[in-house]
C-alpha cells in the first residue's frame, strides 16, 4: 500500500482537535451520582439530544462501511438508512414514550418491568457481547484501518491501542455527559467534513455519476431485483425494519441518548433531528462512495474508499478538518459504546446482585467496566479483518441475534397477554436458531440472502411467545403499566397536539420525514 502524504498543518489540526475534545469533555462532565453518570441527569434538550444520537449513530459501519458498499455494489446500501428513518418515526411515536414513563436506566431493565428479570438478564448480557465484539472493535478497527493507510507501516494493535486510550480519556472519568457533550462537536465537525469532502468529490467526479443515473445504471439503484446479492427488494419489506428496530429502539448505545431528555416531546423532536441528519447521508456518504468507483477504480478493500477520498481529493488544511471528522465519528462510536456497556454491567447485573450498593459505588463499577470493555474490545478489533467488510460483519451478526429480542418487545408493546414465560423460551428458543444458522445455514436456508432470513426467526420467536405466552396466566396490570401501548393515551396526545405550533410539532415533521423517504425510494426505483 501506498504512502499518502499528510502535511505538518493538517496534522496540527487533528492534534488540537483531539485535544479540544478531550478538555471539553472532561469540563462537562458528571459523575456526582448514578443518575448524573450514567443518564446525564435526564436533563438534555432536544437539539442536543439529536445531535448526540446522529454522531453515535455515524459510526464505523457508517461512513466506512456504507461507503465501501456504495462503492463495491452501488446506492442500495442507502436503503438501511431510509429504512432507519421510517422506524425511527415508529420509535418515536409508539416506543419512546413508554421508555421515558417507565424511568428505565436500561433497554433490558425495560424488558423486566414488561416481563421478568430472565428477559433482562438475557438481552442485557446479548447487548454487552454485540457492543463489544460488533460495535467497540469495529469503531476501533475502522480507525486502525485510516491510520494504516498513512502509515502501511503502523502496527495495527498499537493504533487500536492509542484510539481506545483516547475515547477512555474523557468517557471512563466524566460519563454521559462528557460524551455527549463531545458528541456535539464532533457532530458539527463531522458535518463540516462531510460536506466539504462532498463537494470536491463532485467536482472532481460528478459528470460520472450523473451519467450512470442518466443511463439508469443499477449502481444508482435503491430498488434492486428479487437475485440482487446486495439488497434484494423483498428485504426492504420484511428484513430491514426488523434489523432496523433493533437498531434504533432497543439498542443501549443510542436509546440511552433519548433517555437523557428532559421530557418525552424533547426526546421525540431529537430523534426526528437525527432523522433529517440521516437522510443527508445520501449525499454526504453513499453517493460520494459510488463517484469514487471512477475517481479510485480498483481499490484492494472497499472499506478504504472513505479514507482514500479523504487523503487524495481534500487540499492541505481542509484535509486536517475532514480527517478529524472522520475520527470524531469513530471516537464518538466508541464513546457511546463504552457508557452505553457499563450502564448495562453496572446496572442491570452488578445492582441486582448487590443491592446495597449507593450511588457513588454505582459510578466507580461503570468506571471500572469501561476500562474492561475497551481492553477486551482492543484486542478483538485486529480479528475483524478476518471477516471480509465491516458492513458484512456486522449486518450478518445483527441479522442472527436481533429478531428475537425485536419479537419480544414488539409483542410486549402491543399484545397484553404476552407474558414472562412466552418472552424468555422465545428469546431463549430464537437464540438457539441462531447460533444453528451459524452452523449450518447453507444446509437449511441455501444461499438465500441474510436479510430474507431474518422474517424466518423474527416470526418464529413471534409465534414461540406467543403460543407459550398462552399456557400460564396473564401478566398483572403492575406489568401492563408503563410498558404497554394505550390507544386511549394516544388519541388524547393526538388532539392536544392540535393546539401546538406546526413547527413544534413531532407529527408534522415526522410526516415530511416519511414524504421526503418515499420521494428518494421514487426517484432511485
Amino acid at each position: 500500500m501506498e504512502t499518502i502524504s499528510v502535511g505538518i498543518i493538517d496534522v496540527i489540526i487533528v492534534f488540537v482537535y483531539l485535544g479540544a475534545i478531550i478538555w471539553w469533555a472532561l469540563k462537562k462532565g458528571k459523575s456526582a451520582d448514578s443518575q448524573s453518570y450514567f443518564l446525564a441527569g435526564r436533563s438534555m434538550p432536544w437539539w442536543i439530544v439529536g445531535l448526540s444520537l446522529s454522531a453515535a449513530s455515524i459510526s464505523s459501519t457508517t461512513l466506512i462501511g456504507q461507503s465501501g458498499d456504495a462503492y463495491h455494489t452501488g446506492l442500495a446500501v442507502f436503503n438501511y438508512n431510509l429504512t432507519g428513518v421510517v422506524v425511527m418515526v415508529f420509535f418515536a411515536i409508539f416506543l419512546l414514550p413508554l421508555y421515558i414513563k417507565s424511568k428505565v436506566f436500561t433497554i433490558p431493565e425495560f424488558l423486566e418491568k414488561r416481563y421478568d428479570e430472565r428477559s433482562r438478564y438475557y438481552f442485557s448480557a446479548i447487548c454487552i457481547i454485540g457492543n463489544i465484539f460488533l460495535d467497540a472493535a469495529g469503531a476501533l478497527y475502522a480507525a486502525a484501518l485510516i491510520i494504516k493507510l498513512i502509515f502501511p507501516a503502523a502496527d495495527l494493535q498499537l493504533i487500536v491501542i492509542v484510539f481506545a486510550l483516547i475515547a477512555a480519556s474523557y468517557t471512563i472519568p466524566g460519563g454521559l455527559s462528557s460524551a455527549i457533550n463531545a458528541e456535539l462537536i464532533q457532530a458539527i465537525i463531522l458535518i463540516l467534513g462531510s460536506v466539504l469532502l462532498t463537494y470536491f468529490c463532485f467536482i472532481q467526479g460528478g459528470d460520472y455519476f450523473a451519467e450512470l443515473f442518466q443511463n439508469n445504471n443499477v449502481l444508482t439503484k435503491l430498488i434492486r431485483p428479487l437475485d440482487d446479492p446486495a439488497t434484494p427488494w423483498p428485504g426492504l419489506i420484511v428484513g430491514m425494519p426488523i434489523l432496523g428496530i433493533y437498531f434504533w429502539a432497543n439498542n443501549q448505545t443510542l436509546v440511552q441518548r433519548v433517555l437523557s431528555s428532559k421530557s418525552i416531546d424533547e426526546g421525540r423532536r431529537g430523534v426526528i433531528l437525527t432523522g433529517f441528519l440521516t437522510i443527508s447521508t445520501l449525499f454526504i456518504i453513499a453517493i460520494p462512495g459510488v463517484i469514487a468507483r471512477n475517481l479510485f477504480p480498483g481499490l484492494e478493500k472497499p472499506d478504504m474508499v472513505y479514507p482514500s477520498m479523504i487523503l487524495n481529493l481534500m487540499p492541505v488544511g481542509l484535509l486536517g478538518i475532514s480527517l478529524a471528522a472522520l475520527l470524531s465519528a469513530l471516537i464518538s462510536t466508541l464513546s457511546a459504546i463504552m457508557n452505553a456497556t457499563s450502564t448495562l454491567f453496572t446496572m442491570d447485573f452488578y445492582s441486582k446482585l448487590n443491592k446495597q450498593s449507593n450511588s457513588k459505588n454505582l459510578v466507580k463499577i461503570g468506571k471500572i467496566t469501561s476500562c474492561i470493555v475497551i481492553l477486551i474490545a482492543a484486542v478483538w478489533a485486529p480479528q475483524i479483518g478476518k471477516f471480509g467488510s465491516l458492513l458484512k460483519y456486522y449486518q450478518e451478526m445483527l441479522s442472527y441475534i436481533s429478531p428475537p429480542i425485536v419479537a419480544a418487545f414488539i409483542l410486549g408493546v402491543f399484545n397484553k397477554r404476552t407474558n414472562a414465560n412466552g418472552a424468555f423460551i422465545g428469546l431463549i428458543g430464537g437464540l438457539g436458531v441462531a447460533v444453528l444458522l451459524l452452523f449450518f445455514k447453507t444446509h437449511i436456508f441455501g444461499n438465500l440472502h441474510f436479510l430474507l432470513i431474518v422474517p424466518f426467526l423474527f416470526m418464529f420467536s413471534l409465534i414461540v411467545i406467543y403460543i407459550t405466552s398462552l399456557f400460564s396466566s396473564k401478566p398483572s396490570s403492575e406489568k401492563l403499566t408503563n410498558t404497554t401501548f394505550s390507544k386511549k393515551d394516544f388519541i388524547e396526545e393526538y388532539y392536544s397536539l392540535k393546539d401546538r405550533a406546526w413547527y413544534k410539532n413531532y407529527l408534522v415533521w415526522s410526516i415530511i420525514l416519511l414524504i421526503i423517504c418515499a420521494l428518494i425510494w421514487f426517484i432511485f426505483r
